[in-house]
């Protein structure tokens, strides 16, 4: 139990530094400089929480009902907090593709969500290396090492990779429809379902720059297969529901695509 409650002050630790450089960024930098320090501040937040929420659920036998009801809090305080943070690449690509954002704009988004999943990554083997707990003991005790992810085979991993992403891209695209109290709620539910689903398959990640923080440095299975299970099947998983969701369906159906608020489901696309 101790283990989960320093777990938790973890957490608690990376959500409050993250806000404090959010406020910083929000008083100090103009408008055209703080959306990138918020994506950065935002992706270290969601990369440093799944850090210590992917040690203790790899190493402290918990209730399923907790460790459940741990990915939808903290889902719920990143979708509250992130603001206008997508955190993901395929939310930058898709603003790309729209039209809402250019090249160059969303190039730099995606560094800054990649440098800020190194940075996070850092900044677990920081704290890890402190020994707070037995857990983080433990875990320095073995060089921070971080065993085979993968529950299947490759290509079991990338379905399920691309299978969620299709997913929480549709609930993405739908979530306009619900009261605007229940949108965050929504989301934190698909998600938590999601990792419970197809968590023992992939880790239920899809997200890129996610994967490449907590599931990348892990041994068992080569960069360009990780790749393939955590950039390419993501990728592909957005980008065949936008396909059929706003092309196919509506010309089979003979109606025009109603396309959603894309800031707003953005903001919601999260892991």
């Amino acid at each position: 139990m101790s283990d989960l409650w320093m777990a938790v002050a973890v957490l608690g630790t990376a959500v409050l530094l993250s806000e404090a450089a959010r406020r910083a960024a929000g008083a100090l930098l103009p408008a055209a400089c703080w959306i990138y320090l918020l994506e950065a501040a935002s992706t270290f937040q969601l990369c440093c929480c799944m850090h210590e929420l992917k040690l203790l659920g790899e190493t402290t036998p918990l209730e399923p009902s907790v460790s459940l009801s741990l990915t939808f809090t903290m889902s719920v305080v990143h979708l509250v907090t992130s603001r206008e943070a997508a955190c993901n690449p395929s939310a930058a690509l898709e603003a790309v593709c729209r039209g809402t954002c250019g090249v160059r704009a969303a190039s730099a988004l995606i560094a800054c969500q990649f440098a800020a999943a190194v940075a996070a990554r850092s900044f677990a083997a920081c704290v890890w290396s402190l020994g707070l707990s037995d857990l983080h003991s433990r875990h320095r005790r073995f060089g921070f090492r971080c065993f085979d992810p993968l529950g299947g085979t490759v290509l079991e991993a990338a379905g399920a990779e691309l299978a969620c992403a299709f997913v929480i891209q549709a609930a993405a695209m739908h979530v306009h429809k619900l009261d605007q109290k229940l949108r965050v709620h929504f989301i934190a539910a698909v998600i938590t379902a999601l990792v419970y689903a197809g968590g023992g398959v992939s880790g239920a990640v899809f997200n890129p720059v996610l994967a490449f923080s907590i599931q990348f440095p892990c041994s068992g299975h080569t960069y360009l297969e990780y790749c393939f299970i955590y950039w390419l099947g993501p990728l592909l998983g957005s980008a065949s529901c936008i396909l059929l969701l706003e092309k196919i369906l509506p010309f089979l159906s003979g109606t025009s695509s109603a396309r959603p608020d894309v800031p707003a489901a953005l903001k919601l696309k999260t892991q």
